[in-house]
Protein backbone atom coordinates (compact mmCIF):
# COMPACT_ATOMS: atom_id res chain seq x y z
CA UNK A 1 0.00 0.00 0.00
CA UNK A 2 1.68 3.32 -0.92
CA UNK A 3 1.13 6.82 0.47
CA UNK A 4 -0.68 8.06 -2.90
CA UNK A 5 -3.28 5.53 -2.31
CA UNK A 6 -3.76 6.13 0.67
CA UNK A 7 -3.93 10.09 0.80
CA UNK A 8 -6.88 9.08 -2.08
CA UNK A 9 -8.40 7.04 0.22
CA UNK A 10 -8.76 9.47 3.09
CA UNK A 11 -10.10 12.48 0.74
CA UNK A 12 -12.66 10.62 -0.70
CA UNK A 13 -13.96 9.81 2.60
CA UNK A 14 -13.35 13.10 4.49
CA UNK A 15 -14.83 14.70 1.63
CA UNK A 16 -15.62 18.74 1.92
CA UNK A 17 -15.96 18.53 5.71
CA UNK A 18 -15.17 16.03 7.97
CA UNK A 19 -16.36 18.29 11.26
CA UNK A 20 -13.36 17.65 13.09
CA UNK A 21 -12.33 21.35 13.38
CA UNK A 22 -8.97 20.46 14.13
CA UNK A 23 -5.41 19.64 12.52
CA UNK A 24 -4.17 16.13 12.64
CA UNK A 25 -1.46 14.04 11.22
CA UNK A 26 -0.76 10.26 10.50
CA UNK A 27 2.73 9.63 10.98
CA UNK A 28 3.88 6.37 8.62
CA UNK A 29 7.29 6.76 9.78
CA UNK A 30 9.26 6.13 6.99
CA UNK A 31 6.84 5.79 4.26
CA UNK A 32 6.12 9.38 5.11
CA UNK A 33 3.09 11.28 6.52
CA UNK A 34 -0.60 12.58 6.00
CA UNK A 35 -1.84 15.85 6.89
CA UNK A 36 -5.16 16.61 7.08
CA UNK A 37 -6.08 20.74 8.16
CA UNK A 38 -10.13 20.52 8.95
CA UNK A 39 -10.34 24.34 10.45
CA UNK A 40 -11.19 25.42 7.15
CA UNK A 41 -13.67 24.39 4.85
CA UNK A 42 -12.99 22.57 2.24
CA UNK A 43 -10.54 20.45 4.49
CA UNK A 44 -7.41 20.16 3.30
CA UNK A 45 -5.33 17.07 2.99
CA UNK A 46 -1.43 16.44 1.75
CA UNK A 47 1.84 14.39 2.71
CA UNK A 48 3.35 17.10 4.71
CA UNK A 49 5.14 16.88 7.37
CA UNK A 50 3.74 20.09 9.58
CA UNK A 51 2.62 20.29 13.61
CA UNK A 52 -0.47 19.18 14.10
CA UNK A 53 -3.10 19.40 17.01
CA UNK A 54 -2.74 15.43 17.40
CA UNK A 55 -0.55 12.99 15.83
CA UNK A 56 -1.12 9.25 15.40
CA UNK A 57 2.02 7.38 14.41
CA UNK A 58 1.04 4.52 12.92
CA UNK A 59 1.82 2.16 10.29
CA UNK A 60 0.12 2.15 6.91
CA UNK A 61 -1.00 -1.36 7.17
CA UNK A 62 -2.10 -0.77 10.44
CA UNK A 63 -4.25 2.54 9.21
CA UNK A 64 -5.58 0.34 6.31
CA UNK A 65 -6.76 -2.53 8.59
CA UNK A 66 -8.51 0.39 10.63
CA UNK A 67 -9.92 2.21 8.03
CA UNK A 68 -11.81 -1.10 6.22
CA UNK A 69 -12.76 -1.90 9.89
CA UNK A 70 -10.74 -5.20 10.80
CA UNK A 71 -8.77 -2.95 13.32
CA UNK A 72 -10.85 -1.22 16.07
CA UNK A 73 -8.59 1.61 16.94
CA UNK A 74 -8.92 1.45 20.73
CA UNK A 75 -7.53 -2.15 20.62
CA UNK A 76 -4.56 -0.54 18.39
CA UNK A 77 -3.94 1.66 20.70
CA UNK A 78 -3.52 -0.65 23.88
CA UNK A 79 -1.71 -3.58 21.56
CA UNK A 80 0.91 -0.34 20.92
CA UNK A 81 0.22 -0.48 17.13
CA UNK A 82 -0.94 3.55 17.19
CA UNK A 83 0.58 6.35 19.66
CA UNK A 84 -1.33 9.12 20.17
CA UNK A 85 0.64 12.02 20.74
CA UNK A 86 -1.02 15.70 21.61
CA UNK A 87 -5.09 15.95 22.20
CA UNK A 88 -6.46 12.91 22.59
CA UNK A 89 -9.72 14.12 22.42
CA UNK A 90 -9.20 14.41 18.45
CA UNK A 91 -8.25 11.36 18.07
CA UNK A 92 -11.79 9.71 19.89
CA UNK A 93 -13.51 12.00 17.31
CA UNK A 94 -12.37 10.39 14.47
CA UNK A 95 -13.70 7.01 14.37
CA UNK A 96 -16.95 7.79 13.46
CA UNK A 97 -15.63 9.64 10.50
CA UNK A 98 -13.82 7.10 9.20
CA UNK A 99 -16.52 4.58 9.82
Amino acid sequence: MSLDVVTAGLKEKIGEDCGLGATLKFDFGDDGALFLDATQVPNTISNEDADAQCTMVISIENFMEMAEGNLDGMGAFMSGKLKVQGDMSIAMKLGPILA
